[in-house]
């Protein structure tokens, strides 16, 4: 019988995309070598390796009552809690599912095919699959450094641009844009664009900063109608699993993004879990404190194997290892998960999760072997 299937008419720029890699989960390696996943040690996602806090766990827990009903559709108690965290109305506040889901609703806002969106070279990797699923044009800037050139960015700006990623601290190279340099970028791209360029700010790794660079972006966003500030619950707030995001910008890009988001898009446990985060500044602490301890833990070690890496301002490090293929796999065979980062232009370099002592030391440990044999 001949075979009369025609292929799938689907959009090119759809057809080509790449689907993003998320790292390997530790069921699956554990089925991959036989291992324990009690002795897997997962140091690939930037996760936080406190675990979730237990005022969140507690919250949610109360919460299931309610899950024969569909969420608030606005989150209400979860937008109150920001607003008031960030001293902005709450019609200021759009929610997602996790700020991967603010870039997306961004993307699909803002751009569409005849548009263009900037963003750095070694940036992440979202940018670059929410412009091609709208079918837009990238403008991807050489990075300077492993991070943004916000000079060469802003001279990238076409006529077409509609959308330009700022990530800060930036993931996978963990650099950073003092505050200075962003308000003055913000303020070069408004005089000479107005409103027509969009910045997204991108600062899910905002709160493992130290005190002395953090700035307060949300005074940006009052001066500058033009700009979304996206952060998450993933990182620091260690809620990665239930998937919690948002977005503060002016009312009218606030009211375009809740044009396109999906009703119920943040769930009701994750927005109960949220509000109890939101408010547990000794959890947030000891995960700022932890993750300095352990960067430091990591850094010491490359420099004692005399391994290359990025200073970082987030919960990861960006070590160069050369045959980064033979590395990574060495390291999966003992039970470590680390990720590799070929597909962001980064092919002899591994990005390390920041973990708990005992995990940063098994990884040390694995790969000092590894680098011996």
């Amino acid at each position: 019988m001949t075979n009369t299937t025609k292929p799938l008419a689907a959009p090119a720029h759809v057809s080509a995309i790449a689907p993003y890699q998320a790292g390997k989960p530790i069921e699956e390696l554990a089925r991959e070598f036989g291992l324990d996943p009690a002795g897997i040690v997962k140091l690939a996602s930037n996760e936080n390796p406190l675990g979730m806090p237990q005022s969140a766990r507690a919250a949610m827990l109360a919460a299931a009552e309610s899950l024969a009903r569909y969420p608030d559709p606005n989150g209400f108690d979860l937008k109150a809690a920001l607003a008031k965290r960030y001293d902005v109305p709450m019609n200021w506040i759009t929610l997602g599912n996790g700020s991967n889901d603010i870039l997306e609703i961004a993307a699909l806002a803002l751009l569409e095919p005849g548009a263009s969106a900037v963003y750095a070279q070694h940036s992440f990797a979202v940018y670059r699959l929410a412009t091609q699923a709208r079918g837009a044009r990238h403008i991807v800037v050489p990075a300077q450094d492993y991070g943004h050139d916000l000079d060469a960015m802003f001279e990238a700006i076409a006529d077409d641009t509609r959308l330009l990623f700022i990530a800060n601290p930036n993931n996978p190279t963990g650099t950073f844009v003092p505050g200075d340099k962003v308000a003055a970028f913000l303020e070069r791209v408004h005089a000479a664009h107005g409103d027509r360029v969009t910045v997204v700010l991108d600062e899910a790794y905002n709160e493992y900063l130290d005190p002395e660079h953090r700035f307060d972006s949300t005074a940006l966003v009052r001066r500058y109608p033009n700009l979304i500030v996206s952060r998450t619950f993933s990182k620091a707030y260690g809620l990665a699993g239930l998937r919690v995001g948002f977005a503060v910008a002016q009312p009218a890009l606030t009211d375009l993004l809740n044009r396109v988001r999906q009703p119920f898009n943040v769930n009701t446990l994750a927005q109960a879990a949220a509000v109890a985060a939101l408010g547990d500044a000794a959890y947030l602490e000891q995960a700022y404190a932890s993750n300095k301890a352990g960067k430091a833990q990591l850094c010491a070690a490359f420099d004692q194997l005399k391994l290359r890496y990025v200073p970082s301002y987030g919960n990861f490090v960006l070590v160069h290892v050369g045959d980064a293929p033979r590395i990574n796999l060495a390291l999966l065979k003992r039970g470590v998960i680390v990720r590799p980062v070929a597909g962001d232009g980064l092919p002899e370099w591994l990005r390390v999760s920041i973990g708990l002592p005992q995990e940063n030391a098994r990884f040390i440990d694995a790969l000092t072997a590894i680098l011996s044999e």
